[in-house]
């Protein structure tokens, strides 16, 4: 690289300098702090110093950002949770760091498996990310999750996470997934009809 493209870069930061200190007389110091700002700083043509405030401000996350996967329950009539899992242990075969643990629930009386976890673990520290397990998971339990902000000083009480903290309804992945608990709703839908057609065809 030579001087012209030295010069080049600092014309552009110093652009951006100049640039900031007339935005900011235009919106009159309420450029930051304030929702109008906050959209004018995550426009395309922005001006200036175009830098977000975290955590005091914060950027909405795309419906495809996946963060730590948690579990999906359905709420029954009585209130009750049916949860959708039931421990085959997939999610744990495909993870790629192995952070999945799980143990499926026996019936004490006979001693057979109940497909239903008994116990599951997650440990946050060794995930990923990569959404490899709800991509498998043939039941829909698994979904990633939007919540991003689990920093804390404990790891072994706070981020191995169990069936309690990895728990969340099916109206929890509406309200962040709108789109796609749609198409998963309609082709739930399609597949249910599909197979009520082949009973009554029998």
């Amino acid at each position: 690289m030579g001087i012209n493209g030295i010069v080049k870069g600092l014309g552009i930061t110093l652009q951006h300098f100049f640039e900031t200190y007339l935005v900011d007389i235009k919106y009159k110091g309420k450029r930051y702090g304030t929702p109008e700002g906050l959209e004018d700083r995550k426009s395309f043509d922005t001006k200036g110093i175009f830098t977000v405030k975290y955590p005091e401000e914060k950027l909405d996350v795309p419906e495809a950002f996946r963060y730590i996967p948690f579990l999906v329950y359905d709420e029954t009539e009585t209130g009750e949770k049916d949860i959708r899992c039931t421990s085959c242990g997939i999610c744990a075969k495909v993870c790629p760091p192995q952070c999945i643990w799980i143990t499926r629930s026996v019936n004490p009386e006979t001693g057979k498996p109940v497909p239903k976890p008994a116990k599951f673990f997650i440990d946050v520290d060794i995930c990923m990310n990569c959404g490899l397990c709800a991509e498998y998971c043939p039941f829909e339990a698994i979904r990633m999750d939007h919540d991003y902000e689990i920093a804390n000083i404990d790891r072994y009480a706070h981020h191995i996470y169990d069936l309690d903290k990895l728990l969340k309804p099916a109206s929890y992945y509406a309200q962040i997934r709108p789109k796609q608990s749609a198409e998963d709703d309609e082709v739930r839908r399609e597949r249910d009809a599909k197979k009520a057609g082949a009973k009554l065809a029998r």
